[in-house]
């Protein structure tokens, strides 16, 4: 088994060498820990049905013990998946801007019109905190992760505006 560590700006390089590597090896154990559930790079993974694989949220690995299990599953064949990224894969797909709630839709719309997070809080009243915490959850529910080659609040004003997934 192969253990990959890298900075979090190598994340969307990590996620593209994990899958190169189970399609170049098929069956090559493969273990993914992720801050975040990508439903489209989770589906990739797991598709091919041959085992050997696991994708573990990071803040939900609680104790060293259910790791180390998981690392033993996934190395002698079986597979290991968090039951966020199950949910997450077998939920009906909806309209991504639907998880939002109405002050993050607010956000996102003054986003799109183009104000910057200080115009963003004079207009709604709120702190910078507010709409940095605000922003965040809007990037969180349109799986949008941090990824090198990606403008995450462009991808989440694409949304808005087309009312399309943003992947």
């Amino acid at each position: 088994m192969r253990v990959a560590r890298a900075s979090r700006s190598w994340a969307s390089s990590r996620r593209r060498a994990a899958v190169a590597l189970r399609t170049e090896r098929p069956g090559l154990p493969v273990l993914v820990l992720s801050q975040y559930v990508q439903r489209s790079y989770a589906a990739e993974l797991l598709a091919d049905g041959d085992g050997a694989v696991g994708y573990l949220l990071k803040d939900r690995v609680g104790h060293v013990e259910e790791f180390l299990d998981a690392v033993d599953t996934v190395a002698s064949g079986g597979t290991v998946v968090d039951p966020e990224v199950v949910r997450r894969l077998l939920s009906r797909r909806r309209d991504p801007l639907e998880r939002l709630t109405p002050r993050e839709r607010e956000v996102l719309e003054l986003m799109a019109r183009g104000c910057s997070n200080a115009e963003i809080c004079r207009r709604l009243v709120v702190s910078e905190a507010a709409v940095a915490k605000h922003i965040g959850n809007i990037l969180l529910k349109l799986d949008l992760p941090p990824a090198e080659d990606t403008h995450r609040r462009v991808l989440a004003v694409l949304a808005f505006l087309g009312g399309d997934e943003p992947r």
